[in-house]
């Protein structure tokens, strides 16, 4: 089907706007993007499904990665937005503006981000231009946010096409 078929059903969508962050283990940077497509898949066991770009530089620094961090964007988050969705890794260290700290498993945790978990990678899907990952939250930083949305980011030129 062709995406502009498909569009007017997904027009009308709006949900939260996440971060992945991921250790410096093939790149010799951590490595870290804004993420729209991400949800909640499985009750119990808990599990999240994260997706990733395959033309992103997010998506090559996972080579070799077992854990990542998700990070739900507050709605006073917007630069974290701008500067994870906007600027691409092949050029830019985007962990050298902004606040952050090794957390579990060395991964990046953004000190602006009151809600977070690092999850353990359990799959890889191919999701078409997306890879999907399929996550086990292993430990979880969760405060309530009023979350950012794809609305609230309308109009930001990614640093890659997806």
């Amino acid at each position: 089907m062709d995406p502009e078929t498909f569009e007017p059903f997904t027009s009308g969508l709006t949900y939260p706007m996440y971060v992945l962050t991921v250790p410096a283990v093939a790149e010799a940077r951590p490595a870290g993007c804004l993420v729209g497509f991400a949800t909640q898949c499985s009750i119990s066991p808990v599990r999240f499904l994260v997706c990733v770009s395959k033309r992103n530089h997010t998506y090559r620094a996972l080579k070799g990665v077992d854990f990542v961090g998700l990070h739900l964007l507050g709605d006073d988050a917007r630069e974290l937005a701008e500067l994870f969705g906007t600027r691409t890794g092949d050029d830019v260290d985007k962990f050298a503006h902004c606040q952050w700290a090794a957390g579990p498993a060395g991964v990046p945790i953004l000190q602006r981000c009151a809600s977070w978990f690092v999850g353990g990678i359990d799959r890889r899907m191919d999701l078409g231009d997306h890879a999907g990952l399929l996550l086990t939250p292993v430990h979880v930083a969760g405060a309530k946010v009023t979350p950012l949305m794809l609305s609230d980011v309308h109009g930001l030129r990614a640093g890659h096409e997806a």
